[in-house]
């Protein structure tokens, strides 16, 4: 290899990437020994702060896989969750000299020449890249999402780590089997690489949610897009937070919004987006549309999945235990004992609890938001303990954690709707032939197939 030689380069990042990630999985090793070594009362917390603070130095893509893990129900202890759960992906935007040099990386060396005016500033920076707003000849307004440099080298380092967190957390707790998990974390992070896929996902998401005119997403601009460089139609509008403490009429608009912007492409076409926080959703005017922001991570299921989804939630509202056994069985888990699925069913039971009541009501029906969850978490966790470990499939990890972020919105919201009939008109005829059917012409168009 030359002494400027690119591939050397990234395999000496990657190596830089492995250590830094190591010695702070090391540094948690250690806390961990030293709690139990000296059997603190406090443990489990302590622990649970270490590792915290071990993931939190990492910065990048591995911070992103503890906030996943810490949204799965039941694979942390409390604590544990609690504490990754407050890790945020803020890493500071890269400079304008850097931007320039991954620009015309993407671009070409004119690439200033293609926008009639692009900001210097970021708008938005997360773990994988950052947002700058343009504007091209024709005077359309533009987001343009710049990946960082050697984000694939950063992406494996981390996922090579991620086995070494695995096993830290099966000695927290024998309860869970999460080796589907790190498969299932690491395929999702390697497509949010992939700018090209979100920028067919957006596309995708355009053509089903066609129906709603109050839901807008992005128009891709091609021209100005490469596998690490996405360029969209800019959408105006102000974060879902503002709105907290707006009048229930209109928080509740855009809370039916996000319910039809989640749950249309599932019941339909089988697709998810599997990361439904709401830094990704932003409200136009005064609630009239709900603009979707990020296609990353966008999950598809088997026709058969969805019919799964829907038959747990049949067979729930029907106190149909063998049909829950039939459900579960086509989200993949196995070895299914009536104790298990009585466990199953409790978190299920929490997961589909506002879709069973036919009533008006708000997400967490006057539980607190602090609490929300947390007593069927313990109960369910004290089950398995007996029953375990129990290996959670693939994919039920990003269906549950986004069923989880949406219920957040609507937490946050404080909207008050009747779910139930929300959900029982977006399965009224379902078909699962016919979905297949949608989602393999759906696909097809848009070169996702």
């Amino acid at each position: 290899m030359s002494d400027n030689d690119p591939e050397r380069d990234r395999f000496s990042q990657r190596l830089a990437r492995v250590a830094q990630v190591g010695a702070q999985a090391t540094g948690a090793v250690a806390a961990i020994g030293a709690h139990r070594l000296l059997r603190r009362e406090d443990s489990e917390a302590q622990i649970a702060r270490a590792l915290r603070d071990a993931l939190g130095n990492t910065r990048g893509p591995l911070m992103k896989v503890a906030q996943m893990l810490a949204t799965i129900p039941d694979l942390l202890p409390p604590d544990l969750a609690r504490e990754l759960q407050t890790l945020q992906a803020n890493a500071p935007s890269m400079g304008w000299s850097f931007v320039k040099r991954r620009m015309r990386a993407e671009l070409g060396a004119d690439w200033e020449g293609k926008f009639a005016h692009f900001e210097r500033e970021a708008v938005a920076a997360a773990s994988l890249g950052q947002v700058h707003r343009a504007r091209d000849a024709s005077g359309r307004d533009l987001a343009v999402k710049l990946q960082y440099p050697e984000m694939a080298s950063a992406v494996e380092a981390d996922l090579a780590q991620l086995r070494v967190l695995i096993g830290l957390f099966q000695r927290l707790d024998k309860a869970i089997d999460p080796s589907e998990i790190a498969v299932e974390i690491g395929a999702r992070l390697r497509e949010e690489l992939d700018y090209g896929r979100e920028r067919r996902a957006m596309q995708l998401y355009a053509q089903m949610l066609a129906p709603r005119r109050d839901i807008a997403v992005p128009e891709p601009v091609a021209a100005l897009s490469t596998d690490r460089l996405l360029t969209m139609t800019w959408l105006e509008g102000q974060s879902i937070l503002a709105f907290k403490d707006r009048e229930l009429e209109a928080r509740n608009r855009i809370a039916d919004q996000m319910f039809h912007a989640w749950w249309l492409p599932m019941t339909a076409y089988g697709v998810i987006h599997g990361d439904p926080h709401l830094g990704n959703y932003a409200a136009a005017g005064d609630a009239e549309a709900l603009n979707l922001l990020d296609f990353g991570c966008i999950r598809i299921f088997p026709p058969q999945f969805v019919a799964g989804v829907i038959g747990l939630y049949r067979a729930l509202y029907a106190n149909d235990l063998d049909g829950a056994a039939a459900a579960y069985e086509i989200w993949g888990f196995r070895n299914l004992s009536r104790p298990l699925i009585e466990a199953l069913n409790l978190w299920a039971r929490f997961i589909y609890g506002p879709l069973l009541d036919d009533r008006v009501r708000s997400v967490a029906d006057g539980v607190s938001p602090g609490e929300y969850g947390r007593r069927e978490a313990f109960r369910v966790r004290q089950m398995l303990k007996d029953l375990g470990p129990v290996r959670i499939p693939r994919e039920f990890v990003f269906m549950d954690r986004a069923a989880i972020g949406l219920g957040a919105a609507f937490l946050h919201l404080g909207a008050q709707l009747n779910f139930h009939a929300l959900f029982e008109a977006s399965i009224a005829g379902f078909d699962e032939a016919a979905l297949a059917r949608r989602q393999a012409d759906g696909l097809a168009q848009a070169g996702l197939a």
